[in-house]
């Protein structure tokens, strides 16, 4: 498989892994932009939001890849 963002040639396994480290990662930043009380650059979160989600979705598509629930 090549991946359109990267291309390389992992398996769906490996890019599923790396994705949910990165959608972590943002769920960790995205936290502490919230508890930090600071004023928050609005345009910026929503970004990292849409991009959190975009990756959710991603992850979701490799997971019906590698274990689909409909017989082949």
């Amino acid at each position: 498989m090549i991946d359109n963002d990267t291309g390389d040639q992992r398996s769906p396994q490996r890019r599923l892994i790396a994705l949910q480290i990165e959608h972590a990662d943002l769920d960790a930043l995205i936290d502490q932009a919230a508890e930090a009380g600071a004023p928050l650059d609005e345009l910026l979160l929503r970004r990292l939001k849409k991009r959190r989600l975009g990756l959710r979705d991603e992850m979701a598509r490799l997971q019906w890849l590698i274990d689909p629930k409909e017989p082949a």
